[in-house]
Order: structure tokens, then C-alpha cells, then sequence
């Protein structure tokens, strides 16, 4: 497979095109995560009756920079183990070409 620079160029503009529209569509929209959500509905049940949570964190970090240091890592090392995984399929591929080139 040849690289092509001009079609990862319009795949990125795609990806920027669809990007941008949503944000243009949706003006007034909040773009909030699932932990935001689950605070809010634990807040809504908090109002009406008692909660009791099921469990407590293994491991609470001291303040939000930490926490968000973790989830950083946590993200680099998924990448680096899906990347890992792609360059090992990648050369898998060319070496089973290799040797089928050269019967």
C-alpha cells in the first residue's frame, strides 16, 4: 500500500469539516462527560431521599491536577499499547510479503 499525503490531508480536513459543524449547529450546547451527568442525577437523588453509595475509591487523589495527570497516563498508555499493537500487525504483514516475494 503506497502512501497517499493527499488523501490523509482530506481525511483530516473531513474530520476538521465535521468537527467545526457541530460546534457551529449546536451554539448553546454544553459539552459535559458522563461524570458530570452522574453528579447532577446523584444531586437530583440526594434532594428526594437518601443516598448511600455502594462503594468508595480504592485510591482518591489529593486534588484535581493529580487526577487529571492519572487520566493522562491512563490515555498514553492505551495509545502506546494500541500503537504497539498496530506496528506488529503492520510488520506481521510485510514480512509474511517479504517471504512470499521471494519464492
Amino acid at each position: 500500500m503506497k502512501f497517499n499525503a493527499r488523501m490523509v490531508i482530506f481525511g483530516l480536513l473531513i474530520c476538521v469539516c465535521i468537527a467545526v459543524t457541530a460546534l457551529v449547529v449546536n451554539k448553546d450546547s454544553e459539552f459535559s462527560g458522563s461524570d458530570d451527568a452522574a453528579s447532577n442525577v446523584i444531586s437530583e437523588i440526594l434532594e428526594v431521599e437518601e443516598y448511600e453509595p455502594w462503594t468508595s475509591p480504592i485510591y482518591e487523589p489529593p486534588g484535581g491536577e493529580t487526577e487529571s495527570l492519572l487520566f493522562c497516563l491512563q490515555a498514553a498508555l492505551g495509545a502506546g499499547v494500541f500503537g504497539y499493537g498496530i506496528g506488529v500487525l503492520v510488520e506481521r504483514k510485510r514480512k509474511s510479503e517479504n517471504k512470499s516475494s521471494r519464492n
